[in-house]
């Protein structure tokens, strides 16, 4: 058997352990001499399994010795998972159609929990990027930057972190692609100032414990923002 497929079996192995419950965050993992005997394979194929799994956050490994030294399943924050899911969805070439359909069904979803919260301290960040949108003028990259932080905010404030990590993801994913479609628009005024409306009225909406009307104004508010933005219907993520 290929070194590769070893390492990968171990990673197999480990990841079935977690999704059955048998580990749970904190569970130390056995040393390498055990797992490598249980699972029958290299003490290096194990040490590479473990490598990857610590990359990607599930894993974290402390030297030394007593209780706190070894290798232990990690609970991956929430900035490693938008990072990790990022990056996957840049490179799984989603369709145009499928990427705004998702971001209707999650921010739907968020701007309908962040009004029925009602929380006027979860809403301050959003202000805060409402406020850096009404500063921009002319530089789009500054307004994008802003926009995505209203967004975030949203679902931050909705407080569900999936789908929170969900939506970072997603549209970070598309920072370059919608800044450059942004670039394109030739009339930058009008569509700045149609973007800037919808942003206010999802906010109104969400202020005033409107979950309905914030959920329909998001479900329009994206539709119609890929809409006005015709080069990015060429791009996938």
């Amino acid at each position: 058997m290929a070194r590769t497929r070893t390492y990968e079996m171990v990673i197999d192995a480990i990841e079935e352990q977690i999704l059955s419950g048998a580990l749970g965050v904190g569970d130390p993992l056995p040393p390498e001499r055990d797992l490598a005997a249980r699972l029958q394979v290299s003490r290096p194929a194990v040490r590479e399994a473990l490598r990857v799994l610590e990359a990607q956050g599930v894993l974290r490994s402390a030297v030394g010795s007593g209780s706190g030294a070894g290798t232990f399943v990690a609970a991956m924050p929430a900035e490693a998972l938008t990072h990790f899911l990022r990056l996957h969805i840049a490179l799984s070439n989603f369709a145009f159609a499928d990427v705004v359909d998702a971001r209707v069904t999650l921010e739907s979803s968020s701007v309908e929990l962040a009004a029925r919260a009602h929380d006027p301290a979860r809403l301050a960040p959003v202000h805060e990027a409402m406020a850096a949108m009404e500063a921009t003028v002319d530089d789009r990259a500054a307004f994008n930057d802003a926009d995505i932080a209203f967004h975030t905010a949203i679902a931050e404030a909705g407080g569900n972190r999936l789908v929170t990590a969900m939506t970072v993801a997603i549209r970070n994913a598309q920072r370059r692609a919608i800044l450059a479609a942004f670039t394109d628009v030739e009339d930058w005024s009008a569509l700045r100032a149609e973007l800037m409306t919808e942003h206010r009225e999802i906010l109104d909406a969400i202020s005033a414990g409107d979950a309905g009307r914030a959920s329909r104004l998001a479900a329009r508010h994206i539709r119609n923002a890929y809409g006005s933005l015709p080069t990015l219907h060429d791009h996938t993520i």
